[in-house]
């Protein structure tokens, strides 16, 4: 590979953010080598967002034969093979690391290096004790699933979104610590494939509080039980079952327990102190509106630069890394943000939520529209649901979208359009939208701003 030559830009990892790194400074035609410890594709690809949601489509899938809505229908489903499950999810990833990341690092021609990379000083990396040369350097490392230090925890073999989905045997019960949306995917997934499920924690902390509502009840619904108190600590039963006790002292236990309390960013043993690169107390690398860190030569991207956990902020921070490394700095637009949940329902969100709005210092006016004044959900025979505009009270400019709805993250691309191009609520109101589509909750929320009154269909 002729490491003695200076690359113009070395990466370190190969997932999302390197990628991006990776194509970008191709695109201006300089050379490029990607450094991967471990399997190319990082957390999306391997961990992440491709195995999880094929098995929330599966489990999914599962879920609506039990509770057709439909009489007249009859529908049914029989047992899991969750190891038949496991294989195709494996099959698919294979199959997308091949296409994605393989084919397209070679059709850019970027190499991509195996080993552990380490800075030994402010200028030099190493890769498995050899020496790459890099004129500059962008760490795109990532995150991983953090274990909190709750007292018992060494006592138990916690599973994480990443070990739980490798599991070839369903577990007769679960308890999922952490109500955020790993948490609150992971809880829903192995509840729709028979297993007795407890979540632990605040139920989507983040979330509106009407969106977060419709959750709740779903949960509810489908036997999930929620205990929105932090655990406090845990211990093994005489039975080889998990016990986790709460601050307010409820005692859940479940056969395995899964952890979802947030990730930790992949910064151990970079050399990160010996290359003069400050990181945070949380080990995430302190970056600038560039991506520059405290080095001058050394950008970082993705996870590991505290960037929003989404793989699209990981690519778009990557671009901008490898943009800023090779002497053209730019920055990345957050306007309108969009995030999805991928709960049945979905839970989706673009742009503020009232609070964050009030906060920013906007005077706000919100709208909620409930699913039952959805002609979809009517059509669909699933009214639970919700949809919240927030805008700005004075300019009427849309600043932030919230749904729990089948769809919803389908939904918010329209609202991610609507808040970066400065869409008021009359522009919503006064444009074509499809009649029984979920997108059309948007159009029907926005003519409330006008009048509460009940409208006809599609008036």
């Amino acid at each position: 590979m002729g490491m003695e030559e200076t690359w113009d830009l070395v990466v370190i990892g190969s997932g999302g953010a390197a990628m991006a790194a990776g194509i970008e400074a191709r695109s201006r035609g300089k050379s490029v080598l990607l450094v991967e410890h471990g399997v190319l594709g990082g957390t999306c690809l391997n961990v992440g967002c491709i195995p999880s949601k094929n098995l929330l489509a599966a489990a999914g899938r599962r879920h609506r034969a039990l509770v057709n809505p439909f009489p007249g229908l009859p529908t049914g489903a029989g047992g899991v093979d969750l190891a038949a499950l496991m294989a195709q999810k494996q099959e698919l990833i294979d199959r997308l690391r091949q296409a994605k990341y393989t084919d397209v690092a070679e059709a850019h021609g970027f190499p991509v290096m195996y080993g552990h990379a380490r800075f030994v000083d402010e200028q030099t990396l190493e890769v498995d004790g050899e020496r790459v040369a890099g004129a500059a350097y962008i760490v795109a490392t990532g995150s991983a699933a953090h274990i909190p230090a709750l007292p018992g925890m060494d006592t138990i073999d916690p599973l994480t979104s990443t070990t739980a989905m490798e599991l070839q045997d369903i577990p007769s019960s679960m308890v999922v610590l952490g109500g955020g949306y790993v948490g609150l995917e992971q809880a829903q997934l192995w509840s729709q494939l028979g297993v007795a499920v407890t979540l632990v924690g605040r139920l989507a902390p983040h979330a509106e509080p009407e969106v977060a509502d419709v959750l709740r009840t779903v949960f509810a619904d489908d036997g999930i039980t929620v205990v929105e108190e932090r655990a406090v600590a845990l211990e093994r039963t005489a039975d080889g079952a998990v016990l986790v006790r709460t601050e307010r002292g409820a005692q859940l236990t479940g056969q395995r327990l899964l952890v979802a309390t947030g990730r930790h960013a992949n910064t151990d043993d970079l050399g990160l102190d010996d290359a003069g690169v400050h990181t945070d107390d949380r080990r995430f690398i302190t970056v600038d509106a560039h991506q520059r860190t405290s080095n001058p030569r050394i950008f970082a991207a993705g996870d590991v630069s505290g960037a929003p956990q989404y793989v699209y902020v990981a690519a778009q921070t990557g671009h901008a890394a490898a943009a800023g490394a090779l002497g053209r700095p730019t920055t990345v637009d957050y306007r309108g943000l969009p995030s999805v949940t991928f709960t049945t329902p979905q839970l989706a969100s673009a742009g503020l939520t009232e609070q964050q709005a009030l906060a920013a210092g906007h005077e706000c006016d919100s709208r909620v529209l409930d699913a039952q004044d959805i002609p979809r959900s009517l059509a669909n025979r699933d009214t639970r649901g919700t949809l919240k505009v927030v805008v700005d009270a004075h300019t009427r400019k849309i600043l932030g979208v919230h749904a729990a709805l089948d769809g919803a993250g389908d939904v918010m691309l329209a609202a991610t359009y609507a808040i970066k191009f400065g869409l008021t609520v009359d522009d919503l109101a006064d444009t074509w939208a499809p009649y029984l589509t979920m997108s059309e909750a948007l159009r029907i929320c926005a003519g409330l701003f006008r009048s509460d009154m009940p409208t006809s269909c599609c008036a």
